[in-house]
């Protein structure tokens, strides 16, 4: 008989993913005894731009830069658009999913990833995962298209298209729960002459868009520099950062502070997936892509060796850093030595 799911946690980002409060999301992770060895950030939701590899760098960058990611491995996956080379229906591309511990999606447009994403190699592969332990930090864009509900926030806000909904990509139905979730929630770009609430709709127009959500779907509005995180094997959602979460339910607002504590079934008929939420197949390729993982991982020694070589380098000590170098080398692991960091490899 199949183990019982134990997902891991989801963190909404309402923006500053790639500052404080996205730090403090990695030190909740640790701290909850999820600390990841493996992270993946694709490209998908900046896809239909030019520079999406440059878009979802950034991110990549900060979390290389994390101590609490100090041993992971952070890798793009350039699943952009359907229809090209980069498709997040390729499995080639998309089989690193199967294999992380964290799964990162940011910024872009909610109903390009929602299309790109739905039904997709890449998105089934990162629910096998997030059902078998992985994390998801989504924000802005990748947030917004995780909901039952999307906002098209360009359609509105930019193209001038009347207040509606898209089908998202319905993580939280996993749950029982239908939720719209709105980022940028106290957005004030607008300054005194243009609201620019929740998510550039503005108080008013968003108060029309409530009134066409499906009976059933809870809005979670986040604010700037706030993140939501969702622990589905707790049943519980904490409030990190500096802002507050909104919850609109059966037309009555609550309002959670930072550091506030709620419970899922505050959000809707909370209830965790069953045994066969994960193919017995599937959950087989999940196992074998994280084992080839840690058949790939350098062992303790060797990233003691690494610690002490960073050390070196960061004092200049370059004869030192060349002696430990050579050391790691001698034991069968390459370094590539980036402006964004040292990769360890396989010597081949």
């Amino acid at each position: 008989m199949s183990e019982p799911v134990r997902p891991g946690a989801v963190v909404l980002f309402g923006s500053g993913e790639n500052g404080p409060v996205g730090r403090e999301a990695l030190r909740w992770l640790r701290a909850s005894e999820r600390d990841p060895r493996s992270v993946v950030v694709l490209e998908t939701p900046a896809g239909f731009e030019v520079n999406a590899e440059a878009v979802a760098g950034k991110w990549a960058r900060f979390l290389r830069r994390q101590s609490e990611l100090r041993r992971a491995e952070v890798e793009q996956i350039p699943a952009r658009r359907r229809g090209t080379p980069f498709t997040p229906d390729d499995p080639d591309i998309a089989r690193p999913i199967l294999g992380a511990d964290l799964v990162v999606l940011g910024a872009g447009s909610p109903t390009y990833v929602a299309r790109q994403l739905r039904d997709s190699v890449a998105w089934s592969n990162t629910i096998a995962a997030h059902l078998l332990g992985a994390s998801l930090f989504l924000a802005s864009a990748a947030a917004v298209a995780a909901g039952t509900c999307a906002l098209p926030v360009y359609e509105i806000y930019k193209v001038g298209e009347d207040p509606h909904w898209k089908e998202g990509l319905r993580l939280f139905d996993l749950y029982g729960l239908r939720l719209a979730v709105v980022t940028h929630w106290d957005n004030a770009e607008g300054g005194t002459g243009l609201d620019t609430s929740r998510c550039y709709m503005g108080e008013a127009r968003f108060r029309e868009l409530v009134a066409l959500l499906p009976d059933g779907v809870a809005v979670v509005g986040i604010d700037e520099h706030t993140a939501f995180v969702v622990d589905p094997l707790a049943g519980e959602g904490h409030v990190v950062g500096r802002g507050e979460i909104t919850v609109i339910r059966e037309r009555r607002e609550d309002t959670f502070a930072s550091g506030a504590q709620l419970a899922l079934a505050q959000l809707g008929p909370f209830a965790r997936p069953g045994v066969d939420a994960v193919a017995p197949e599937v959950r087989a390729a999940v196992a074998s892509a994280r084992s080839e993982r840690e058949a790939a991982r350098p062992p303790a020694e060797v990233d003691a060796l690494m610690a002490k070589r960073q050390e070196a380098r960061a004092k200049r000590d370059w004869s030192t850093a060349d002696r430990l170098r050579d050391e790691i080398e001698q034991r069968g692991w390459h370094l590539e030595d980036t402006p964004i960091g040292t990769r360890i490899l396989p010597r081949r």
